[in-house]
């Protein structure tokens, strides 16, 4: 019985051992590496192996620029196939957004789960440390106890009894070091499977990552195009864009800068006259849909071609997305930190996460606005407005007519707005809030019940 105890003692002694040990040997590693790449003398020659992996890397990376190279080609000869087509052109914008926002939330949700695995492990190998003493103590007595002789019986009386002793305290202790050997080596057991786990976590996160960027470098290039076209239809977008920036600072509050914009900025004025009429319009539709008892679902966005908002801002209570992944860090009508009350939402975001539109609606203002940093509003018709702050960077115009679910900025890596919507200065920060005829209302009821309710266009 002896035998196996000791065997399984000492496997498990050597892994904690190996355990224990990792920290230092990867430190002795970088220290030989660092030794390795010190800048030989001038005297010195390459040796044949240094130039074949100096080769080996430069040909990997001019592969890689030759597959960067191939495939923004792809993409450019793809994108300009669109032409003119607004519905396909939105068609992806919208889908790749969704994609981005999507790979976003399984990139947050796999860090979460790392940051588990990696305190279970830590669990394991502190554990692991502590009974560190105990079986290199077990394993000792053992092994002395092996190497021992055993007594010629029939020599002497005591060494029989010497015998019987021996065995007696053995038959006591040997079960408790069985038990304690199996505890150790069912740590030592979870602790690989922990490992493995965490590798894999990390080479899920590694390619999301990678997806994540592939489909950014493919927004971006779909917004360019979406605004090109924008432009070309608008001349003189850059000075109505100036001259927004400039009547911006006129004015000292959010509806005065609303007022301001769809009163004396063209853009926003015909902006303004569409949601007014499209309004108008969308209440006749329903009226007759209310007669036939149909009622308004995610399916009413699907269209891409519209030119409209899809259904009255009214009727969109509970199908609305939020504009970006995050969490709600302050609600509508809660303390804004300094003894008013919050009259939006605060959603704390990821460094460069996409943020899309909630709802249909012109844009009748983009661009900075005192404390809330880039500002986009939106004219949603029937009296509504949709305000939206702390991105970093607005990639539409005033003017424009933008979808649900259409990508319409990005934030940054830190907040943007003011201390006052923001819990932590140094987390990106967005800031939503809903009006009807001017006065802040609760977007609570707009928003969809749960992610797979949401509209993504």
């Amino acid at each position: 019985m002896r035998a196996p105890i000791l065997k399984l003692l000492l496997i498990a002694s050597c892994a904690g051992a190996s355990l224990f040990a990792e920290e230092s040997l990867l430190a002795e590693e970088s220290l030989a590496q660092a030794q390795t790449i010190t800048p030989a003398p001038q005297t010195a020659a390459i040796s044949p192996d240094a130039i074949k992996q100096r080769e080996q890397e430069l040909e990997a990376a001019r592969a890689s620029k030759k597959s960067a190279e191939e495939a923004q080609a792809k993409l450019k000869a793809e994108i300009s196939s669109l032409g003119q087509d607004r519905t396909q052109l939105n068609q992806q914008l919208i889908d790749t957004a969704a994609n981005v926002r999507t790979v976003e939330t399984k990139i947050d949700e796999a860090e979460a789960r790392l940051r588990t695995l990696n305190g279970r492990e830590q669990a394991a190998r502190t554990s692991l440390d502590s009974r560190r003493a105990d079986i290199v103590e077990v394993l000792a007595a053992l092994q002395r106890a092996g190497r021992r002789t055993p007594p010629a019986l029939l020599v002497r009386p005591e060494d029989a009894l010497q015998s019987l002793r021996t065995a007696m305290l053995l038959g006591a202790v040997v079960p408790e070091l069985r038990g304690r050997a199996e505890k150790i080596a069912g740590e030592l057991g979870e602790l690989v499977t922990l490992r493995k786990s965490i590798a894999a976590e990390r080479d899920q996160l590694a390619a999301d990552r990678d997806k994540v960027r592939s489909d950014q470098t493919r927004l971006t290039a779909l917004v360019d195009e979406r605004q090109r076209q924008q432009s070309s239809r608008e001349k003189d977008l850059d000075a109505e864009n100036s001259r927004a920036i400039t009547l911006s600072k006129q004015v000292g509050d959010l509806q005065g800068l609303i007022a301001k914009m769809e009163q004396d900025l063209q853009s926003a004025a015909k902006a303004a006259e569409k949601a007014a009429e499209a309004a108008k319009q969308a209440e006749a539709k329903e009226a007759k849909a209310a007669a036939a008892n149909a009622k308004p679902g995610p399916a009413t966005f699907k269209d891409r071609s519209r030119t409209s908002p899809a259904i009255l801002f009214a009727s969109a209570r509970g199908l609305l997305p939020l504009p970006v992944n995050g969490n709600k860090i302050r609600d509508f009508g809660g303390s804004d930190g300094v003894g008013g009350v919050q009259k939006g939402i605060s959603l704390a975001t990821r460094p460069g996460s996409q943020v899309t539109t909630p709802c249909d609606g012109w844009v009748v203002y983009a661009g900075p606005f005192r404390s809330y940093g880039q500002l986009l509003i939106l004219n949603a018709g029937g009296g509504y407005h949709v305000l939206i702050a702390g991105m970093e960077r607005i990639s539409v115009n005033i003017g424009q007519f933008v979808l649900t679910g259409e990508p319409v900025a990005s934030m940054g890596s830190t907040s943007q707005v003011a201390s006052i919507l923001a819990t932590n200065a140094s987390q990106p920060v967005l800031y939503v809030e809903f009006r009807k005829d001017g006065t802040p209302i609760d977007p609570g009821p707009w928003w969809a019940a749960n992610e797979g309710e949401k509209v993504r266009g």
